[in-house]
């Protein structure tokens, strides 16, 4: 969602683009996401017009994004998991917002398998 939303918000279905440019709504951005972005760049399988780090500084500059780091009560809540799949990336996405009480939007469909999960897309 965090790359649609900076190269291409078109994609965004419209509850996702209407929350993101809500300004009374606070967006995060998972650390656990810029690492996944960071690693699939560098092999090869994204690709962007700028950096990364320039990406996410836009977003704070823009939207006033905030990051979320990843905490011990995150990987503790891992734990917590059913095993719909197996993405380690995915997975700490579902624990921090089950941990934190924050919605994800996104429009991977496995994140709907969970029920303690609220997903928006």
């Amino acid at each position: 969602m965090f790359i649609w939303l900076d190269t291409q918000p078109e994609k965004l279905s419209k509850i996702a683009f209407d929350l993101c440019s809500d300004e009374s709504n606070q967006m995060y951005l998972s650390m656990a996401s810029i690492w996944e972005m960071q690693i699939k760049n560098q092999l090869g399988k994204l690709s962007f017009e700028v950096s990364i780090a320039e990406m996410v500084r836009i977003q704070q500059q823009d939207n006033e994004l905030q990051l979320l780091g990843i905490q011990l009560e995150h990987i503790y809540r891992l734990s917590d998991l059913a095993r719909h799949h197996n993405d380690p990336f995915d997975r700490l996405l579902l624990s921090q917002s089950l941990e934190e009480n924050m919605p994800i939007i996104s429009a991977d469909t496995k994140f709907e398998q969970y029920d303690d999960v609220t997903v928006l897309w």
